[in-house]
């Protein structure tokens, strides 16, 4: 794959990425009240998920997938970005690649397990003894799974990616470098503060939603910049190696300058 194209490619997928996570975001406040419908008893919440029936399992399975798709676009922004002088750049593809995977396991229990759940908690010959065993399950992977891996998890490793790739902006030659990194740094800190919400802390619940808002915004804006006919255009001198990242994002941006 040449270097246009994949910036090319790269952008598509940094401006399609937020726009599906906050559909199907959108999509699950409207139909399902969530998140605010976590903190009702287990009971209600499987009640409230058996009405939506197979459009609302669409729709998880959807957001789900929108973690899924975290894990190719931290490889391809690490393609783009990486130069010699930002060898972290290695350690935010793992972090944004772990991140990606964690958000999914703690998404994946809402298409998969919790209809199962509510299938048997809703069953006419479940005993109470039964839908008490059903809604002590569902609470634990919501805890477990929901909380621990998926938020906690996730909020640290995206936060971290978010941050280290925000750092190569700076000395990237992508238009507006310097205010689309501040961006980046703020929507990082404001996704990893919602690790405190469970330590009590709770205006973490309504910074982490400004975090992802910011966050979506950045990877928009960066998908934006990496399509402009700007990044796409001239190559690099050819005093640079042509095996050298920094030549990569060089030719992308056409800038001349030695950095």
């Amino acid at each position: 794959m040449n270097e246009v194209r994949l910036s090319r490619l790269t952008g598509i997928l940094l401006i399609l990425t937020p726009i599906a996570f906050n559909v199907f975001f959108t999509l699950l406040s409207v139909t399902f009240e969530y998140p605010d419908i976590l903190r009702e008893p287990a009971g209600q919440v499987l009640r409230r998920f058996d009405a939506g029936s197979s459009s609302l399992i669409a729709i998880w399975y959807g957001f789900m997938l929108t973690a899924v798709m975290f894990v190719p676009l931290a490889v391809m922004v690490h393609k783009v970005l990486a130069r010699r002088d930002t060898p972290y750049m290695a350690v935010a593809t793992a972090f944004g690649v772990v991140g990606g995977v964690v958000q999914f396991l703690g998404l994946v229990r809402w298409p998969f397990l919790v209809p199962y759940l509510a299938d048997a908690y809703l069953d006419p010959s479940s005993t109470s003894a039964t839908r008490e065993s059903v809604a002590v399950v569902f609470q634990a992977f919501n805890q477990y799974a929901g909380v621990g891996v998926g938020e906690n998890l996730g909020y640290l490793f995206t936060g971290l990616w978010t941050l280290l790739v925000a750092l190569a902006m700076f000395g990237s030659p992508l238009p507006f470098r310097r205010w689309l990194g501040l961006l980046g740094v703020a929507s990082a800190a404001g996704i990893v503060v919602g690790m405190l919400e469970p330590a009590g802390f709770e205006p973490a619940a309504e910074i982490v939603v400004v975090g992802y808002i910011l966050w979506s915004v950045w990877l928009a804006l960066t998908g934006i910049f990496l399509l402009l006919p700007r990044s796409l255009g001239n190559r690099a001198p050819q005093g640079n190696p042509a095996g050298d990242p920094g030549s990569r994002i060089e030719s992308l941006a056409g800038s001349d300058r030695d950095r």
